[in-house]
């Protein structure tokens, strides 16, 4: 298990490109591994299978040798192999010897010369098969150039050793041969009469191996060639723009300055490209952010210090004084100053929920007229009876629908926030006009029209700044940040937003310009 988890720190500890070699590595090691001993197996396969077809050939033949009485002697052995020759007719050579190791008989030459089945080696492995219980022992004998071992040193061993009366294989591998030979001594009457002898050129074997290994090696390389293009073009195309993203995203968390080549990454098709792309988005939005809440941070400050010095300053006069008047008086401030600061809280906070909301929202075909219609009678509930200002809905065709495409609730918060500006402007018994029209693009446009003070600044632009100052005398009912958020409202909906000053009487006129539905 501590081995284990080692060994999982250490591949985390790696880069991608690594950890992919470093894993193509020890597969490669395992499947080379398994490929030797897969070797190793095959030529002990390989001599089993014809060892097999030996020793059935010689129980049959021995069967036969028993059966007739055949003597081993040489003619009575030479005839015997003439009526059997078709038992031996895809083996190289059937050797009989009697007990003494001479020769008798030989399907080959039909030589008596014992020099005949000598073989001159440099290496000669001895390969004792058990067919019953499927075991190997193998010998090798590292012999002088100039030494040679026949047929009979071979049988010499095998009729000393425990194995006697057992078949018995051994393999004579020279530069230019492959020799598999298998032996096995005649019983009759518990004595014995001589050895049987199937010698075959097996040089298949040797093919078959060194084909084996020469396409493990050629796929071995093929393999490698693969590896080493696939981790160039992993790095070059994958893991090379992945690091220079890290980079981006660090220069990014450290402010810094320096160049990124994030603008060729974005030119990708790919899904490198994507990310590249969402990422400096992302970044890009995450700075605005970062940026507008600084700015708003700074200016929120510098709002509520003023009230606060109010308060403060009213504080300590009500503590001094009193006199019961100039006491209402100051807890009229304080209560002003409260209302102020409280405003000024929850619009922020609502300003930061609603940012977050935006970009979950989805818009929707939707109809201005009848949103229009239900903020409107909400605001005549309440202001015309409290401050007799009666709110007046109008449109071009009582039939006709103004379609835009939009998210319902902002909208009406759109309206309401316009509305709720103008009723801060004007004094009791005005009319304020919501007018809904189309212009000859087909686009809604969306009117607001007081009766008011107005706007002092000749550049309009400055009233949708955040704590807009021309305000009211009871500005403790509200923030400054209605109109802000008005302006934001409509920059979501891709439409824009103009405010001017009636011409023929006093007040203001706001206009929104939707965008074709």
């Amino acid at each position: 298990m501590e081995c284990w988890l080692m060994f999982s720190d250490f591949l985390k500890s790696l880069s991608i490109l690594k950890k992919f070699l470093f894993i193509n590595l020890l597969i490669f090691l395992v499947i080379g591994s398994l490929t030797l001993l897969y070797i190793g197996s095959v030529k002990p396969n390989l001599i089993k299978n014809k060892t097999s077809k030996h020793i059935q050939i010689i129980n049959n033949t021995i069967e036969h040798i028993l059966r007739l009485n055949i003597k081993f002697e040489e003619n009575d052995v030479r005839k015997f192999l003439f009526s059997t020759r078709f038992l031996f007719q895809n083996l190289d050579r059937v050797i009989l010897l009697d007990n003494q190791f001479n020769l008798v008989g030989d399907t080959d030459t039909l030589d008596l010369d014992p020099r005949s089945f000598s073989n001159r080696l440099d290496i000669v492995q001895l390969e004792i098969l058990d067919e019953k219980i499927s075991k190997k022992i193998i010998e090798t004998k590292n012999l002088d150039k100039e030494k040679t071992i026949s047929l009979k040193d071979i049988l010499t061993d095998y009729s000393q050793s425990r194995d006697y009366g057992k078949p018995f294989t051994f393999t004579q591998e020279g530069y230019d041969q492959f020799l598999l030979t298998t032996v096995k001594s005649v019983i009759l009457d518990g004595n014995n009469i001589g050895y049987l002898a199937i010698s075959e050129n097996a040089n298949d074997i040797r093919s078959a191996i060194n084909e084996r290994k020469t396409f493990i090696l050629r796929t071995a390389i093929f393999v490698g060639i693969v590896i080493f293009i696939f981790s160039f073009v992993l790095n070059k195309y994958f893991l090379k723009p992945i690091k220079n993203l890290v980079a981006y995203t660090k220069i990014i968390k450290e402010k810094s300055r320096k160049k990124t080549n994030i603008h060729e990454l974005k030119k990708r098709n790919d899904e490198l490209g994507t990310l590249s792309t969402s990422l400096d988005d992302m970044t890009n939005e995450l700075q605005k952010r970062i940026s507008h809440a600084e700015n708003f941070s700074t200016d929120l400050v510098h709002e509520i210090r003023n009230p606060l010095t109010s308060l403060k300053s009213a504080t300590e006069i009500l503590y001094e004084t009193e006199n019961q008047e100039q006491r209402k008086k100051l807890i009229d401030i304080l209560n002003h100053d409260v209302q102020r600061i409280e405003r000024l809280i929850t619009d922020y906070s609502q300003m930061l929920k609603d940012e977050v909301a935006l970009s979950k929202e989805k818009m929707k075909k939707i109809n201005l007229k009848l949103i229009a219609r239900s903020v409107v009678d909400d605001f005549n509930n309440i202001y015309e009876a409290k401050r007799g200002i009666q709110i007046i809905l109008k449109h071009s065709n009582g039939q006709e629908e103004y379609f835009i495409n939009g998210i319902e609730n902002r909208i009406e918060q759109i309206i309401a926030n316009l509305l709720d500006n103008s009723i801060s402007f004007s004094d009791n018994n005005k009319k304020i006009l919501v007018e809904i029209s189309k212009n000859e693009r087909a686009k809604v446009i969306l009117k607001v029209i007081d009766e008011g003070k107005g706007f002092k600044e000749t550049n309009t632009k400055k009233i949708f700044d955040r704590f807009y100052s021309n305000r009211p005398d009871n500005f403790g009912e509200h923030s400054g940040l209605g109109l802000n958020i008005v302006k934001n409202l409509v920059d979501l909906h891709g439409a824009t937003i103009y405010a001017s000053n009636n011409i023929i009487q006093e007040g203001a006129n706001m206009e929104i310009t939707f965008p074709k539905a």
